[in-house]
Order: structure tokens, then C-alpha cells, then sequence
């Protein structure tokens, strides 16, 4: 089956930590780009963090220095390590796969909520 399953969401203070997980199944994992994007209330969909096949990593300005995103191939699975969380983090996060079997093809989770409130 081909999915993606996000875990890792909770509630944290301002200042906190918290590590996201991603697991993916049915596709080659090692040769996928993967994402992580978010959705604040009444707001778009926005990138980030993205990290490639030979896990290079871009960032979204806001999170630089702050968030990590990191891959392993042996699990299939990518992580988006979060510290220095700020209320304006507060969103539902998902998880995105673009990959190719053979044709190019997208994948998203279902999201887990992050909310970052005293």
C-alpha cells in the first residue's frame, strides 16, 4: 500500500521540542524527495523542509536554525526534528513523497497537529 503516516504531533510550550516522523511504504523510499509542509488556521499549505536523495536539506527562512530535517533509508522513514518552537509554528504538518515508478508521482499524509501555546 502506498502511504505515508505522520506521528509526533502534540502540544509544547514556547521554547520547547518536539521530532516528527514520517513513515513511507509501497515505493522506493531511498529515491524520493521528501517534504515536510504546513497548514496554519486559514492559511495556505506552505513548504518547510525539504530534503533530497542524497539527503540535501533546504529550509523555509522562518525555520532556519531551528528545525532539522533528516532521512533514513533503512526505515523509510524521514524525521523533522523541531526545537526553539514558537507559537507561530502552530499548524498541521504533513508529510509529502514525490517519486517515480516509473512516472512521476506525489504522496501526501494525513497530518498531525502541532500547537505550540503556554
Amino acid at each position: 500500500q502506498v502511504q505515508l503516516v505522520e506521528s509526533g504531533g502534540g502540544l509544547v510550550q514556547p521554547g520547547g521540542s518536539l521530532r516528527l516522523s514520517c513513515a513511507a511504504s509501497g515505493f522506493t523510499f531511498s529515491r524520493a524527495v521528501m517534504s515536510w509542509y504546513r497548514q496554519a488556521p486559514g492559511k495556505e499549505r506552505d513548504l518547510v523542509a525539504r530534503i533530497g536523495i542524497v539527503s540535501d536539506s533546504t529550509y523555509v527562512d522562518s525555520v532556519k536554525g531551528r528545525f532539522a530535517i533528516s532521512r533514513d533509508n533503512a526505515k523509510d522513514t524521514i524525521y523533522l526534528q523541531m526545537n526553539s518552537l514558537k507559537p507561530e509554528d502552530t499548524a498541521v504538518y504533513y508529510c509529502h513523497a514525490l517519486y517515480w515508478s516509473p512516472f512521476q508521482n506525489t504522496l501526501w499524509g494525513q497530518g498531525t497537529q502541532v500547537t505550540v501555546s503556554s
